[in-house]
C-alpha cells in the first residue's frame, strides 16, 4: 500500500541539499538559460555603447549595469529553484498580494519617466516595474486556486482565479500596458486549459478576449495607432520596424561581423525590444535560430516533466509559468519581424532590463523547482504499480 500511494523511486536519506537538488533539478534547462545570458551579454556589448554615447555616459556604462543585473537574476533562479513546492505556493502567494497593493497604488506613486505610460516605481537610485514580478506569482496563485477548486467540496477555484486574473488585467490596462495583459490572459488560459476547461467555455472566453480588443482599439489612440501601423501595407524605413526589418535583412545567414552592425545606433530601444534585430544584423540567422532552439529547450523540458507530474497544482502552475516564459519570447521576436503588433516587451534573459531580468530569474527558478524529480511526484509510477 505504501509503495502505491508513494511510488516506487527510492529516496536517498541524508542526501545533502545541494547533491539532492543537482540530483533533480532539469540541469538542460539550466544550461539553455546560462546560454541565453551568455548570449544577452554579448549582445549587449555591441548594443550598449551607443545607448551610453546618446546619454553622455561611459561607453561600458549600460553593459556592467546589465552584467550585474543578469548575475542577480542568475543568483535568484538557482536560489529560488532549490525550494519545494508548498515554498513556491507560499511565495507566489504572498507575492502576489503584495504586487498587486503596488500595482493599485501605481497611479498615484507610480512614474511614467515621460513614456506615457505609469509602470514603474522610481526607488531613486532605481527603478522597478511591478508587473514584472506580479506576472510569476499570478501563476502560482491561480494553479492554487484551480487546483483547489478540484477538490472535493472545495471552493469555486476557477470563478475565483478569474476573478484575481481580470483583477489584474484592469489595473495593466489602466497604466495602460496591453502586452503584460495578454501574457497574464494567455498564462491563465493555458492552465485553465490544463485544468479540464471544456471547448465551448475556452472559445467563449476567447471571443471576450477579441471584443476586449476591438474596445481597446476604439478608445484608445496608443493602441489604435499601434495596431494601424501594423495593419498599413506600407513600411515607414525610418521608423523602428523599419530599421529593424532592414537590419534583419541585411544580417544574412552569418551576419555582418561584431561590431560592424548599425541599427544599434539608430534604435533607442535596439537594447531592449529589438535586441534580437542586432543578433541578426551582427551575428546572422544562425544566431537567431540557436536563440529560438534555447527558448524551444526550456519550454519543452518543462512540459515534458510536467505532463508525468500527478500533483495539479504543480500542473497548473508549470502550464502558465512556461507559457508566459515562451509567449514573451515569441512576442518579442514576433514584433521585430512584424508578424505583430508593435508592443514593448523585452527578449528573456537577453534584453536589458533589471526588473525584467530579476523577474525571468524568479519565473524559471519557480518552474525549476515545480518540475524537479520527486519520489512521489510522478503520475507514472501510480499506474505502473497499480498495473501489477
Amino acid at each position: 500500500m505504501t509503495e502505491m500511494v508513494h511510488g516506487s523511486m527510492p529516496a536517498h536519506v541524508g542526501e545533502p541539499v545541494l547533491s539532492r537538488w543537482w540530483r533533480t533539478v532539469d540541469r538542460w534547462t539550466i544550461s539553455s538559460v546560462l546560454l541565453l545570458v551568455a548570449v544577452g551579454l554579448l549582445l549587449a556589448l555591441a548594443s550598449s555603447p551607443p545607448l551610453a554615447a546618446r546619454n553622455h555616459l561611459p561607453p561600458f556604462h549600460y553593459f556592467e549595469r546589465h552584467a550585474i543585473y543578469a548575475g542577480l537574476s542568475v543568483t535568484v533562479m538557482l536560489f529560488v529553484s532549490m525550494r519545494n513546492p508548498e515554498t513556491i505556493r507560499r511565495w507566489g502567494v504572498l507575492g502576489f498580494g503584495l504586487g498587486f497593493a503596488t500595482l493599485l497604488a501605481l497611479p498615484v506613486i507610480g512614474t511614467d519617466f515621460g513614456k506615457g505610460a505609469v509602470r514603474w516605481l522610481s526607488l531613486g537610485f532605481t527603478s522597478v516595474q511591478p508587473s514584472e514580478f506580479v506576472k510569476p506569482c499570478l501563476a502560482v496563485t491561480a494553479a492554487w486556486l484551480l487546483a483547489a477548486g478540484q477538490d472535493l467540496n472545495g471552493p469555486p477555484g476557477r470563478l475565483l482565479s478569474l476573478g484575481v486574473v481580470l483583477a489584474t488585467v484592469g489595473l495593466l490596462v489602466i497604466q495602460p500596458d496591453f502586452g503584460q495583459s495578454v501574457l497574464v490572459l494567455f498564462g491563465w488560459g493555458a492552465m485553465y486549459f490544463v485544468s479540464g476547461a471544456s471547448m465551448l467555455i475556452i472559445l467563449g472566453l476567447a471571443a471576450a478576449a477579441v471584443s476586449g480588443g476591438f474596445v481597446a482599439y476604439m478608445f484608445s489612440e496608443h493602441f489604435a495607432r499601434r495596431i494601424d501601423a501594423f495593419l498599413s501595407s506600407e513600411l515607414d524605413a525610418r521608423s523602428q520596424l523599419g530599421y529593424a526589418t532592414s537590419a534583419i535583412q541585411e544580417g544574412g545567414l552569418f551576419g555582418l561581423g561584431v561590431g560592424e552592425g548599425q541599427v544599434k545606433w539608430q534604435l533607442p530601444d535596439a537594447h531592449t525590444d529589438f535586441v534580437i534585430a542586432v543578433a541578426a544584423e551582427e551575428y546572422g540567422f544562425m544566431m537567431v535560430l540557436i536563440i529560438i532552439t534555447l527558448y524551444a529547450v526550456i519550454c519543452l523540458r518543462a512540459l515534458s516533466r510536467l505532463t508525468r507530474e500527478r500533483d495539479p497544482f504543480i500542473r497548473l502552475a508549470g502550464t502558465g509559468l512556461v507559457a508566459m516564459i515562451s509567449a514573451q519570447a515569441m512576442i518579442n521576436m514576433g514584433v521585430a519581424v512584424r508578424l505583430l503588433p508593435a508592443k514593448g516587451m523585452t527578449l528573456p534573459f537577453v534584453s536589458q532590463g533589471g526588473s525584467s531580468l530579476l523577474a525571468m530569474g524568479l519565473m524559471v527558478g519557480m518552474l525549476l523547482a515545480l518540475t524537479r524529480t520527486r519520489p512521489q511526484g510522478e503520475i507514472g509510477d501510480l499506474m505502473q504499480t497499480r498495473g501489477r
